[in-house]
């Protein structure tokens, strides 16, 4: 492993702290009272205090050192004075320990007093202090200039990501949006308890990729010997508990799908999905606008949130629009009653690309998300989709081309998709039957098996059922105002991380002569370097066999480049 100047600085420092018999990493309870949040809300002159939390900035002016404490609340100013933290003739505590061995990142735990500086800045007077761990690598810190102007500020969206612990530590507004995650599910949670439904539990490892149209991720039970799948959603599970009895049941469950990742797509998602018995769709449109105006307020304090250049406002009741009336005012098109060559010859005349594997349903889908989807901004129900489109679905009560189902269009985007679920068991297997045939034809989003168990579960019986299901990680995007899901997820997957190039120490030398000047003439650069004819051989030909430098021939002579 190749240590930086600073981490090598503080192994050092971690030694030093050793011989002085300090513990850096000491195992007992520190009794934590307050934290920056409570001090600063409830300040009292003179009070005694006992906080932790990380060194994040210090000044030190001799005797005496203001600095900066940094807990789970925020940030709260401290005072470090070596006569009130050494009482006695032996100052090491703070002219050793403190003013050489600590350093910006370390984790303290701090006992004072309370007090107010001249400017009025409410401080912690430091009695003692107690070293809890040693940072061996330095944060990635911002600076911010004479002229207010931020340096080296830690923005890298993939160093973010997959350095996600010193991106909360270093950007405090990051770990407002996962704080506004947590509050958006309680406030789910809560509104679903309180309407009297069930939270549940259901298998991510499952025999068949049910419940949606998705690739999954497929592993192998060693014990069983039988391939498991991921699970793509959670739907044929809680409509089995709804058959079993519940009224109403629901899950934020963990979902996988082994397909592209974007803006808006991660592989690892999470989903929250209801079912309730006795309600249809239009039931349930009525309690999706309550619950989400109810969620936008306990995240937000509003039911309006900014997305972009937006303001959405999701304060319920939110517009209704049929698929058929969406594409008709879109493209002036009407797919009522129309047969599949139709449908698909005006997805041609429309400029939208199209194959023989899509089926009556795909070609409608594919017009809807190209020319009309991108429109809706403000919370909009699409209602009424083809069968086609909804093999789960009923189907419509007054025009059986169509399925009871609705999709909540935000910014251009679905983020909750409901049914009046189907509970035909014969219904069921045929349409199960027809997304066999399109699955051969080669559409790869039709479902390729059917769930026998789930279809003998619904011949016993499944009371009228509306069921929804909400992408939570597109919700919190909306209500946050973050374009990209990756900012909302803690750990969003990542491509390996490439590792440096182990080159040697040689090698190295070149390339730090090279980094001063770009582009040297070979003579000059192997006369710095000062190796032998037969060491510069081997490190130029290691630095061009690893793509960190190149050799070229000009008119002038030969000419060493970094690349």
């Amino acid at each position: 492993m190749q240590l930086s100047e600073q981490e090598l600085v503080r192994r050092e420092k971690l030694a030093k702290l050793r011989d002085l018999g300090i513990n850096p990493y000491p195992a007992d309870l520190y009794p934590v009272a307050q934290t920056s949040k409570d001090i600063k809300h409830n300040f009292e002159e003179g009070k005694t205090v006992v906080i932790a939390g990380r060194l994040m900035s210090r000044r030190i002016q001799g005797s005496a050192s203001f600095a900066e404490l940094q807990d789970s609340e925020g940030r709260i100013q401290v005072y470090f004075n070596r006569d009130e933290i050494c009482t006695g003739a032996d100052k090491s505590k703070y002219n050793e320990v403190y003013k050489k061995l600590l350093d910006i990142g370390d984790f303290i735990g701090i006992e004072g007093e309370l007090f107010k500086t001249k400017v009025g800045e409410k401080t912690v007077m430091v009695k003692d202090f107690t070293l809890l761990s040693k940072a061996l690598k330095p944060l990635p810190q911002p600076r911010v200039d004479a002229e207010g102007k931020v340096h080296d500020a830690f923005t890298d969206p993939e160093q973010r990501y997959r350095q996600r612990y010193a991106d909360l530590v270093v950007n405090p507004h990051v770990k407002d949006v996962f704080v506004k995650r947590t509050k958006l599910f309680n406030a789910m949670r809560q509104f679903f308890n309180d309407a009297g439904y069930f939270e549940v539990e259901t298998p991510v490892l499952q025999p068949i990729a049910g419940g949606a149209a998705a690739r999954p991720f497929i592993t192998h039970h060693n014990s069983l010997d039988i391939p498991l799948y991921m699970r793509i959603a959670n739907e044929l599970y809680l409509k089995r508990l709804i058959v079993g009895g519940f009224d109403g049941v629901y899950e934020f469950s963990k979902n996988f799908r082994n397909e592209g990742m974007d803006r808006t797509h991660n592989p690892e998602f999470t989903a929250m999905e209801i079912y309730v018995a006795y309600k249809d769709y239009n039931w349930m449109m009525d309690f999706c606008e309550q619950l989400l105006e109810h969620c936008a307020i306990a995240v937000n304090g509003t039911t309006k949130a900014t997305f972009g250049k937006h303001e959405i406002d999701f304060k319920a009741p939110y517009p209704r629009v049929t698929m058929a009336d969406s594409i008709k005012h879109f493209t002036g098109f009407d797919i009522t009653g129309k047969t599949e060559a139709e449908i698909r010859q005006a997805a041609k005349d429309l400029g939208i690309e199209v194959d023989d594997t899509m089926g009556k349903g795909k070609l409608i889908d594919e017009i809807f998300g190209e020319k009309c989807e991108g429109n809706y901004i403000q919370p909009t129900f699409i209602t009424d989709y083809p069968k086609e489109m909804s093999p789960l679905c009923k189907e419509h009560r007054e025009n059986p081309e169509l399925t009871e189902r609705f999709e909540l269009m935000v910014c251009g985007k679905e983020i909750a998709n409901a049914y009046s679920e189907l509970n035909d068991p014969i219904d069921q297997r045929e349409r199960f039957e027809h997304q066999l045939e399109l699955a051969k034809k080669g559409d790869d989003e039709a479902t390729a098996t059917i769930d026998y168990d789930f279809l003998r579960a619904l011949e016993y019986g499944m009371p009228p059922t509306s069921g929804m299901g909400i992408g939570m990680d597109r919700l919190i995007m909306f209500l946050t105002n973050n374009q990209s899901i990756q900012e909302v997820l803690f750990f969003p997957q990542m491509k390996p991380e490439k590792k440096p190039l182990a080159i040697s120490d040689d090698a190295k030398a070149i390339l730090e002569i090279l980094n001063k000047a770009e582009k040297l003439e070979l003579a000059a650069l192997k006369s710095q370097s000062g190796l032998s004819n037969k060491k510069w051989d081997k490190s130029i030909k290691e630095l061009t066999k690893n793509s960190l430098a190149k050799v070229e021939k000009t008119n002038d002579g030969l000419f060493v480049e970094k690349i």
